[in-house]
């Protein structure tokens, strides 16, 4: 169902209870599963994907599916591989196309019994699970750390551990060091050489643990700021000693005039009335923040500033082709945009040579124009959905599926409310 979202005074302030880590959220749900003893997690995601993996952790039937939830797949695919039960994991039609040979690789050689249902290399996949004894795999460091962490986290398990030798750049390193540190949390032995990860064999210990709000799902926040007329917000529930990546968002939206203060719960995000839009091109490397890209491209095409996002490679096997969507839906709204094999061009189409006031209304005007003429279509990505509703703050816009939203953030179009969007 579409919607459209318009803000009137084009002011953001307020305060925001943000929703919780599903990253953080599902690596508990998995260790807790691995556990001999019950602890407690608080502040669980209420995200879809942590509830569909929540639901087939406790779930005794035969197929299980992950629908559209990525992380549960390849979670449950190493997590399934050493229980004592046989199981088909599938998922819906774009979780059958996106790529799980290389997980199911490398348990094959650790002695894991994996087969495809359908196509050689995808989901479906039939899960004869049983104990591993472990061993040392070598793995291309450009992968998804999801299947790192899928590996990491079963490792204690297995009866000499696990060893993990990368060739190769590891991308999304700050993943896998979530992974690590919350394994530490519950009592396993990790240590991260140069190149290589070791995990000794043993048990978890209970502990109870408190999930920290996402920083994915700041980013939408920061964007508002970013192109409000005035911003003043306070988000809670996030730390300055983050486990996540995307916590880079501090760094990164200070290009964009947004100042982040660190307060007691949480932080509290101003905009810089003396940001002047650059003349200078942006790189900005997303090699360890992947997620939070889509939002930043936005920002930065109404923001009118020249940028190269590069390290965006697993963006082609998300949800959908993000990089290919991006390029389609800022490009409808009239914004320029190239892209050079995984990297996107944002090209600063709205420069004029008048003065930074003039140039302000000139392209406000042409960023209303812009948004008056198209719809925002999500490709079933969470993501695409609110890293672009940020534009209600220039025109009122109509995103397309209102409750994709519900992956990760449920509650966005609610918080949205709470600052004075209307939504239609």
């Amino acid at each position: 169902m579409s919607i459209t979202l318009s803000h009137s005074t084009k002011k953001v302030s307020g305060k925001i209870h943000l929703t919780s880590s599903k990253s953080e959220s599902n690596r508990a749900l998995i260790i807790q599963a691995l556990c001999d003893s019950t602890f407690e997690i608080h502040n669980l995601s209420i995200s879809n994907d942590t509830k569909v993996l929540q639901e087939l952790l406790s779930s005794g039937e035969k197929e299980l599916s992950v629908g559209l939830a990525g992380t549960a797949m390849r979670f449950l695919t190493a997590y399934l591989a050493i229980q004592n039960k046989e199981v088909v994991l599938t998922g819906a039609q774009r979780m059958k196309e996106r790529p799980i040979k290389v997980l199911v690789s490398v348990l094959r050689d650790m002695g894991a019994q994996i087969s495809y249902e359908e196509n050689e290399g995808y989901p479906p996949i039939k899960i004869e699970g049983k104990k591993l004894s472990g061993t040392k795999v070598v793995i291309d460091g450009g992968i998804s750390s999801q299947y790192i962490s899928a590996l990491l986290m079963i490792a204690p398990q297995l009866d000499n551990g696990l060893i993990i030798a990368f060739e190769g750049e590891v991308i999304s390193k700050p993943y896998i060091n979530m992974t690590i540190e919350m394994m530490r949390y519950f009592g396993a032995e990790v240590k991260w050489n140069e190149n290589s990860i070791v995990v000794a064999p043993g048990n978890y210990k209970a502990k109870d643990f408190k999930v920290e709000a996402d920083w994915s799902a700041a980013s939408y926040w920061y964007s508002m700021v970013a192109l409000s007329s005035e911003g003043d917000l306070t988000l809670y529930g996030l730390k300055k000693d983050s486990l996540q990546g995307d916590a880079a968002l501090v760094d990164v939206y200070e290009n964009f005039g947004v100042e982040t203060e660190f307060i007691e719960g949480g932080v509290r995000l101003r905009k810089n009335s003396a940001f002047n839009i650059q003349d200078s091109e942006l790189k900005i490397d997303f090699i360890n923040f992947p997620d939070i890209a889509q939002t930043v491209a936005v920002t930065c095409a109404t923001l009118n500033v020249k940028a190269r996002l590069i390290g965006l490679k697993t963006l082609r096997i998300k949800e959908t082709d993000r990089i290919a969507a991006l390029q389609t839906e800022l490009t409808k709204l009239g914004f320029s945009i190239d892209v050079e094999g995984d990297d996107i061009l944002i090209n600063s189409s709205l420069r004029t040579k008048q003065s930074v006031v003039e140039q302000s209304h000139i392209q406000n005007d042409k960023i209303a124009s812009f948004l008056a003429m198209t719809n925002i279509k999500t490709y079933d990505d969470h993501r695409m959905a609110m890293a672009f509703a940020p534009l209600a703050l220039k025109n009122s816009i109509v995103i397309e599926d209102e409750n994709v939203v519900g992956k990760s953030y449920p509650n966005f179009w609610k918080d949205l409310q709470e600052l004075g969007f209307v939504i239609d």
